[in-house]
């Protein structure tokens, strides 16, 4: 029996290594630094954040904000990116609905005729900061199109030479991308937007 035992344990101790070994690369792959996430999202979120308020220093905050609040939920956030764009936004709208009173001053200022009413202005700021969101949780060849498309305004063909897409296909693809954000926003309630 002592012979049996001896023989036994040789042969499991192979077939547990290379199970210990696998969870062990996965995570790092799979997981990003905070330093990591930080470098690649403070632009992006800083400027998502300025299109939903209009004043830097209050974008600052919010970004700083979120990332303290990624910090605390870190382990439990699987995708860091769209977690901090949706926690960006709901600040930013948090933001605009405490602090109304300076929305409707700042829309004041324009022109009294051609001024649209607080309760638009903030519409209209919180269907931009939606329309980002999504844009952001897009996946990245999509976003790309859509970002070469309108914040770089390239045309067809120019995009056409940075993706090494057909004009064809990036017409195509961004037509059924223009077309899921829509449905989307109706599906959050955004009707209609002008733009």
């Amino acid at each position: 029996m002592e012979s049996r035992s001896q023989s036994a344990a040789p042969a499991e101790a192979p077939e547990r290594s290379p199970v210990r070994s696998v969870p062990m690369r996965t995570p790092s792959k799979q997981a990003p630094s905070m330093a990591t996430v930080f470098e690649a999202e403070e632009g992006p979120l800083l400027r998502f954040a300025f299109g939903i308020i209009g004043r830097r220093e209050v974008a600052e905050d919010l970004v700083q904000d979120a990332f303290l609040r990624l910090h605390k939920h870190w382990e439990g956030v699987e995708n860091h990116r769209a977690w901090l764009f949706r926690c960006v936004r709901n600040l930013a709208l948090n933001h605009i609905r405490d602090h109304k009173r300076e929305v409707s001053e700042e829309a004041g200022r324009g022109a009294a005729s051609k001024t649209p009413a607080p309760d638009a202005a903030v519409g209209r700021m919180e269907a931009a900061g939606t329309l980002r969101m999504l844009v952001a949780e897009l996946p990245e060849k999509d976003r790309e199109l859509v970002l070469l498309k309108y914040e770089e305004d390239l045309k067809y063909r120019e995009i056409s030479e940075r993706t090494g897409l057909s004009v064809g296909n990036v017409g195509y693809r961004l037509h059924h991308v223009l077309k899921g954000l829509a449905e989307a926003l109706r599906r959050v309630g955004v009707e209609q937007a002008e733009a």
